[in-house]
């Protein structure tokens, strides 16, 4: 059996930066056993394997797989994919802004997707949940064995500490001080091992502000992802923890009414910077909508071959 595949670099407008990300636009036929197989033969963070939807009113059914199994959604192979399927013709795009929604394990996710000059750009996926926080985490000085740091780094007072927060996929938020803190970080995996593969969120991102006074109201984030749980050492541009951010963020906000917008840089400590976009709305101070978005571009395009029975 053959299949087409497509790859991108996800969250940035250049080549060899973002997050890398495998398209299989037709996955009819592959077996769970034969999307895991694929996802571990590309080795990026996730694959996404693409289907007819359920429902006649959406766009496609997606199924996203890191290394170590499927997960049910996450933020790069959503806008990612998205992006792939309008480059190659198989979404069609209406003037300059195109509307989509992919079926995913949590749900229908809509997408917006932006042309320029007739060929899209970027594109910026609306989340089907509101923040979810759970149980609280570690204390700081166990967070700081993990990461190799102090506990004076880590930012912990009445506005922020460290929290986990889901939006269909959680995540550990991490504040530290300085931005220049997060190149300090050193992953101790056995003590991540003993303190947090069991916690409800044990992926943790780390992130950091030059500007803590008013980073509730928009503003420019630093962030690190690590999550080894799913196979991810580290991650360069991770688009549902980002949802969960400025969720994270926007529940803090003073602002009452209106859009609050972040910039966040991650994955630079790697050498693949990429920048996302986030945005919440609010209404008489509650949370209505999260967006997160970026650039993407296509990459290459090839055969798949694949042995054997499903």
């Amino acid at each position: 059996m053959s299949y087409a595949f497509h790859t991108a670099d996800v969250f940035t407008d250049c080549l060899h930066g973002g997050n890398p990300l495998a398209v299989i636009p037709d996955a009819r036929g592959l077996s769970d056993r034969q999307m895991l197989a694929i996802t571990r033969e590309f080795n990026y963070s996730e694959s996404v394997f693409v289907f007819p939807p359920e429902a006649k009113t959406h766009t496609r059914r997606v199924r996203i797989y890191t290394p170590a199994g499927e997960i049910p959604f996450a933020g790069h192979p959503t806008v990612g994919c998205a992006f792939v399927l309008a480059s190659i013709g198989e979404i069609p795009l209406n003037g300059e802004e195109t509307r989509v929604i992919l079926e995913e394990g949590v749900g229908p996710v809509p997408v917006l997707i932006r042309t320029k000059g007739g060929k899209p750009v970027f594109s910026q996926l609306t989340t089907v949940r509101l923040p979810e926080i759970n149980d609280p985490p570690p204390p700081p000085e166990t967070l700081c064995e993990i990461l190799s740091l102090e506990p004076s780094h880590i930012v912990a007072d009445d506005m922020i500490e460290p929290e986990a927060v889901s939006c269909g996929l959680p995540f550990l938020f991490i504040p530290l001080k300085k931005p220049e803190m997060l190149s300090w970080v050193k992953v101790d995996f056995l003590k991540w091992d003993q303190a947090l593969r069991e916690y409800w969120a044990p992926e943790m991102f780390v992130f950091s502000t030059d500007d803590w006074s008013n980073i509730f109201e928009g503003g420019h984030i630093s962030a690190r992802m690590f999550a080894p749980g799913i196979g991810i050492t580290e991650d360069p541009a991770t688009g549902s923890a980002c949802a969960a951010l400025a969720g994270f963020l926007g529940l803090r906000s003073e602002k009452r009414n209106g859009t609050v917008r972040w910039t966040v840089d991650q994955g630079v400590d790697m050498g693949r910077p990429s920048r996302l976009e986030m945005e919440v709305d609010l209404k008489r101070g509650q949370l209505e909508a999260i967006r997160v978005g970026g650039a993407s571009v296509l990459v290459s395009s090839g055969t798949l071959h694949i042995e054997g029975e499903a």
